[in-house]
């Protein structure tokens, strides 16, 4: 089943401030008035953190919902997951959570099913490629909050001088990348295959290629030969020839490789639009473009982009159904995504937040981000080990583009571990 996503686009970032900590308790029930919320953070620095909109939000359901409260935990993204499945472990687990799976709660019936919990309106209102990413079993359980894709952006003035064409095909990337290695750009290419989203540069070089990470059935094809393909050229045709900079493509982090970009030291990296909209602000120049394809590919096709987006859950808990499901109605009124979506340049996710965000866009860069999301491919988040998958993934996808590494071998211990999680869920 390959997810796919309409849209705009996002930022991700990962910026380490704890917002309200919650004190843990062995109960497992809820007094029915506080409600429990653990978020990520999606804020780079103090004056962007997430945390000054989810206390607007919270006053503002209290006042709406007199005799309501919310408290809020804010994790960094690296932590998020890791801190909920611990809750969930403890018997702790919080009334609602935001972060970037949800499948494996639901396989183990810890989730309110949308139904149960959100007026009809509210449920109906999701996109619907985005309704189907987080449906099992025709259930929606992921109820997805905000969305975001990549394209390939390439610093122009550095094209210029170099005198590099803005590439279509792989074989235009490396003669582009070559180029402005002579131009002397520490970083021709930037290839973030480090811990901390490997898997999202890793799936839109697969995409680029006709692979991806799941078959057209669903199930995971890690190992596929498009996807060893993938690796090899990357690895004879940009790693081997130092056109992926001075760090280890392993080694290289999505934030690294974006803070080189804004200093001028990278010339093409996949990104998104708060990406640009940081380097417009520091006067750069900035070309975008759909990630070239593969000289394999056959002639006409356009593969998928890849899209990601993220998940609020419902856990359930006793006593808590009718504070949660008037909480999840609030929050999903088109205002409040809206200005969540606007501050960190993400895509809402329902039909009408969204209609009302491009409505009242004025960046006309907004049109691109959407034409390519139409068609982009979400991470296979309603498999019950994706959130394990992923992790194999982001840890050791790097190691396939090593000098002393066949991808090949590297590919299939990833599918091997993955076909263990998957057997084990």
């Amino acid at each position: 089943m390959r997810r796919r996503l309409f849209g705009m686009t996002a930022s991700l970032a990962a910026f380490g401030l704890l917002g309200s900590l919650v004190t843990a308790c062995s109960d497992s029930g809820s007094d029915g008035t506080t409600l429990r919320l653990v978020v990520p953070e999606y804020g780079d620095s103090p004056a962007t953190s997430s945390k000054a909109y989810w206390d607007k939000l919270s006053v503002a359901f209290s006042a709406a919902n007199p005799g309501k409260t919310v408290e809020v935990t804010i994790y960094p993204w690296a932590d998020v997951d890791r801190e909920v499945t611990r809750m969930v472990a403890e018997d702790n687990a919080p009334d609602v959570a935001l972060m970037g799976a949800y499948s494996d709660f639901a396989a183990q019936d810890r989730l309110y099913a949308a139904s149960e919990v959100m007026s009809i309106r509210t449920e109906s209102n999701f996109l619907p490629p985005l309704a189907e990413a987080g449906s099992i079993r025709h259930s929606l359980y992921g109820l997805p909050f905000v969305a975001s894709s990549r394209l390939l952006f390439y610093n122009q003035e550095l094209f210029d001088k170099s005198g590099a064409e803005p590439p279509k095909t792989w074989s235009d990337l490396k003669d582009a990348a070559e180029a402005l290695k002579n131009e002397g750009v520490l970083y021709p290419y930037a290839l973030p295959l480090g811990p901390e989203e490997a898997h999202a540069e890793a799936l839109i070089w697969e995409l680029s290629n006709g692979g991806g990470y799941t078959d057209s059935s669903g199930h995971y094809d890690l190992a596929s030969e498009r996807n060893t393909q993938t690796f090899r050229w990357i690895k004879d045709n940009l790693v081997a020839p130092a056109l992926t900079g001075p760090v280890p493509p392993a080694q290289l982090n999505r934030q690294d490789a974006f803070a080189a970009f804004l200093r001028g030291d990278v010339g093409m990296v996949n990104g998104y639009p708060s990406l640009l909209h940081k380097a417009r602000a520091k006067g750069m120049k900035v070309g975008t473009l759909r990630m070239p394809v593969s000289d394999t590919l056959d002639e006409g096709k356009t593969p998928p982009v890849a899209g990601v987006a993220d998940w609020m859950m419902a856990f359930k808990r006793e006593g808590n159904r009718e504070l949660v499901g008037s909480f999840l109605n609030f929050v999903y009124e088109d205002k409040n995504l809206i200005e969540f979506a606007d501050r960190y340049k993400l895509l809402p996710s329902t039909v009408t937040a969204n209609q009302a965000s491009q409505d009242a866009a004025a960046d006309p860069s907004a049109e691109q981000f959407l034409s390519a999301l139409r068609t982009a491919e979400l991470y296979p988040v309603n498999d019950p080990s994706w959130l394990q998958v992923s992790n194999t993934i982001k840890l050791n996808i790097g190691k396939a583009v090593a000098p002393s590494t066949e991808p090949k071998t590297v590919l299939e211990s990833i599918a091997r571990q993955a076909k263990e999680a998957s057997n084990q869920t």
